[in-house]
């Protein structure tokens, strides 16, 4: 059986930025290297601010700060971080 990994990423998502394109990709590729599935949520910053988007971060087995881009809410984003650092949970900031 393959197992299945969950990777939130801090940031708000924009199909026209080619570095959040490839940020998918990368990870596609890294799991398929390892002959694992993955699970990819984008989490927007503003919902880190809500219950739903602390749901998210929980639902992580890892989260990544997203590159190429400025955040809708700098808070949300320090806060998912800050969450991932508190809990010791795997984390990649670019």
């Amino acid at each position: 059986m393959i197992e299945t990994v969950s990777i939130g990423i801090i940031g708000d998502y924009d199909p026209n930025r080619p570095v959040q394109l490839a940020t998918n990709e990368a990870i596609y590729h890294a799991a398929d290297h390892l002959s694992t599935k993955v699970n990819i949520a984008w989490i927007p910053t503003q919902s880190i601010l809500t219950s739903e988007g602390q749901q998210k971060l929980e639902q992580s087995a890892g989260l990544w700060a997203a590159p190429g881009g400025a955040y809708q809410s700098l808070d949300g984003a320090l806060r998912g971080i800050k969450f991932a650092r508190e809990l010791n949970r795997p984390f990649l900031g670019t």
